[in-house]
Order: C-alpha cells, then sequence, then structure tokens
C-alpha cells in the first residue's frame, strides 16, 4: 500500500463507476465499423470512468482491438461518437486527442536508450532539457527503471521492454492510456508479477487506462471493470467477480472460466430459489439468484468446478447432488482437476485444492463418488 504522502497518490479508481449519476469520462456511443461490408463493431457503448482500468475481453476477431483504434484514432467508426472528459472527440486526430497507446510489440527504438525513447516524445514537443529530465526522473523511479537509463532495448529483457514502453506512454500524462496486449510476450510468471505492479502504477499515477486481453485472468486481475465482447458485440460489462459469478448468458459464463452446464426445465418456484428438474444429470437441482423466470421454462443450470465437493458418501439431501466415476484425474500443483463420469455419460468437471501431498489423495480412478453443491451456486441462464 501508498502511504497518503506520495504525491503521485490519486482517488481510489473503484468510486466513480459505483456513484449513482457519476459523469463518465469516456463515452463510447453506438459506435458501429464496418469494412468492405462487413460489421466488426456492432452498436456498441461503454462508459468509463475517471481513473479507471478498464478491459475489452474476448477471443481474436471479436473487435476489441478495432475498438481501441477507434478511441485512439487510428480508425474512423461508420457511425456513433467518442467523448472523452467532456469533449467530442470523433473527428479529432491521433496527434491532437488526449490518448496515448501502448502497443503488444512495444515499438522500441532500436537506436535509441531507455533514457531517449522515453524522452522522445517530450523532444517532439520541444520541452527543456531541464523540464525532460525531471518528468524523466519521475517515471522512471515510477516504472522501476533506475539504472537501466543508458542501455540500449536489445540488452533488455521482456519485463525491462514492457516498462520502458509503459514508461514512454506515460511520460506526457495522457488523460487516456490505451493498451493493446501489453504483457502477451511476456511468460507466465513475469506476466502475473506485471500485473500487480501495472495496477499499482495505475492507481498512483491517476490516468484512465482501457485495456484489450484475450487472458480471462489478465482481465479479472487487473480490471476494475470489463466489457465481454463477442462478433462485435458487447455481450455483459460489470466488475470482475460480478461477471464472474452473475454471467448472463452461457457465452459468458463459458468465457470468463471453466463451468458445468445442466440443461433442465423450471418445475416450481420456491420462496427466493427456483426448482429445476434435469435428466441430463438426473437430478433436481435448487438455484437462487435466478431472477423471474417462469415454470416451465427450459433453463440452462450452471456450476463452477471449484464450486462443486466430492464425497464417497451420499450425500443426506435430495437436490444438487448426482453420483458417477472419476475417470480422469489431472494434476496441477495447486488444484487437481477430476473428470467424473455420470450415468447418463455426461462428464462433470470438478477442481479441489491440493490441501495434502499427492500419495495423501482422497480419490482415486475408478473410484464412485458423489458430487454436490450449495443452490446459491447454481447459476440459471436462459441464454
Amino acid at each position: 500500500m501508498y502511504g497518503s504522502e506520495d504525491p503521485l497518490l490519486s482517488v481510489n479508481r473503484r468510486e466513480d463507476w459505483q456513484i449513482l449519476g457519476a459523469e463518465p469520462f469516456v463515452s463510447i456511443k453506438n459506435i458501429s465499423k464496418s469494412f468492405n461490408g462487413v460489421p466488426l463493431i456492432r452498436d456498441v457503448s461503454i462508459s468509463v470512468f475517471k481513473n479507471e482500468l478498464f478491459s475489452l475481453l474476448g477471443c481474436s476477431g471479436c473487435g476489441k482491438t478495432t475498438l481501441l483504434r477507434i478511441l485512439a484514432g487510428f480508425d474512423k467508426p461508420s457511425s456513433g461518437k467518442i467523448i472523452i472528459d467532456g469533449i467530442d472527440v470523433t473527428d479529432v486526430p491521433v496527434f491532437k486527442r488526449p490518448v496515448n497507446m501502448m502497443f503488444q510489440s512495444y515499438a522500441l527504438f532500436p537506436h535509441l536508450t531507455v533514457y531517449d525513447n522515453i524522452a522522445f516524445g517530450l523532444k517532439q514537443d520541444k520541452l527543456s532539457k531541464t523540464s525532460i529530465a525531471d518528468k524523466i526522473g519521475e517515471i522512471i523511479k515510477l516504472t522501476n527503471l533506475t539504472g537501466l537509463e543508458k542501455r540500449m532495448p536489445d540488452q533488455l529483457s521482456g519485463g525491462q521492454k514492457q516498462r520502458v514502453a509503459l514508461a514512454r506512454s506515460l511520460v506526457k500524462r495522457p488523460k487516456l492510456l490505451l493498451l493493446d496486449e501489453p504483457m502477451a510476450a511476456l511468460d507466465k510468471s513475469l506476466r502475473e508479477q506485471t500485473q500487480f505492479e501495472l495496477v499499482n502504477i495505475q492507481e498512483r499515477i491517476g490516468i484512465t487506462f482501457i485495456l484489450v486481453t484475450h487472458d480471462q485472468e489478465e482481465a479479472m486481475t487487473m480490471s476494475s471493470r470489463m466489457a465481454i465482447m463477442e462478433e462485435g458485440k458487447i455481450k455483459q460489462i460489470g466488475a470482475p467477480h460480478d461477471v464472474y459469478e452473475f454471467p448472463n448468458s452461457k457465452f459468458v459464463a463459458e468465457f470468463v472460466g471453466r463451468v458445468n452446464f445442466f440443461d433442465g426445465i423450471v418445475l416450481e418456484h420456491q420462496l427466493d430459489q427456483i426448482l429445476i428438474e434435469s435428466n441430463e444429470i438426473g437430478c433436481f437441482c435448487n438455484a437462487t439468484h435466478a431472477g423471474a423466470v417462469p415454470v416451465g421454462t427450459r433453463v440452462t443450470c450452471a456450476v463452477r468446478p471449484e464450486k462443486i465437493m466430492i464425497s464417497t458418501l451420499r450425500p443426506a439431501y435430495p437436490r444438487n447432488w448426482v453420483k458417477g466415476v472419476i475417470k480422469e484425474i489431472a494434476y496441477l500443483g495447486h488444484i487437481s482437476t477430476y473428470h467424473v463420469l455420470l450415468n447418463s455419460g455426461k462428464v462433470v468437471v470438478v477442481t479441489l485444492p491440493n490441501l495434502l501431498r499427492l500419495d495423501d489423495r482422497n480419490f482415486q480412478w475408478e473410484d464412485e463418488v458423489y458430487l454436490f453443491w450449495r443452490s446459491e451456486n447454481s447459476m440459471v441462464l436462459t441464454v
């Protein structure tokens, strides 16, 4: 945590988007984009608030990078508006927008030192040497590049190159920083470390970030909110916890994590729960947080693998359990994944933390087991 004496400390980014009636800092209004008659972006509207770290998440070709390029001004929308800090910038050229972009490739100048790479934009603005030195000294310290100022890009590690690109993007203090898959070139351990570094820098410097990624863990770790995109449309916007725990469709549920789907029919409402009959797994499912789903509606009951428990003993209660046989076990260090075959032929995936040494594991291949879960962990999806 950073103390209040830190001059770069900004307001917690959670606040603005949680305040009813707060003005968005970036408004993407009904943006559409077509290329040769093929729609790439379809009537997208998003509000991003000041100091927020907002992620656009989706698979390749969903339109997220095209939307980022429209924000930056590299591409013009076919229709719609882009408003940043109250100003319509839809027709404003790239070099006049209060926006900077950090590219996936980092795009460092190979013939310039770290210092000169970072200073390039400031020199273009014809700032004095003293002003440039002050700004670079501040950003070098912030991005943990002290001692690397005289190195050339080919003398840097992947993580160091990433920080140089970030420093160059931030040194001019843009109102909005766009990041296009900024950690795609890093290995897993360095990527995880860099995610937290980037969030801390964003909180300290107080600039609004919009991040494009296809990495669900990256978006979940870093974002205040995120938008899930598919085929040029927004499927859901929300805080990572809300999108993960309360997806609004099968696509979102499956995209942001592993999930088991059980198809069934709503039989009745019981106070704050609904009762679902699923012939697919041969059991009745209780589910909460289902909303207004009429009796007789065909629905999908979704349960995350980590929400399911395994036992060799039959549960005492009559619902939310099934019986099967363990057919596959994948050991992943911190967790193990179990593939359990039901009598219906359906395979249910369960993940359990490895609290015991491998030799002391409670469940083995071909064990007959019972799977059970709590009703509040059943997500009811109608699309």
